[in-house]
């Protein structure tokens, strides 16, 4: 997946979260959290798994 797709994928969240009436504060704290998920989640997989203890 590259940057451009990323980016587009998190904007579609956040037109998601903010047309369901969430303020802006409150969806990227949400959306940092999944973010923050996805690397510990790919941290986890190789060829990354070997470096990290």
């Amino acid at each position: 997946m590259n940057t451009s797709a990323i980016v587009q994928k998190l904007w579609n969240y956040c037109n998601v979260l903010r047309d369901d009436g969430m303020a802006y504060g409150d969806y990227v704290e949400q959306l940092t959290y999944l973010l923050f998920l996805k690397m510990a989640d790919e941290r986890t997989k190789p060829p990354l798994s070997s470096s990290v203890k």
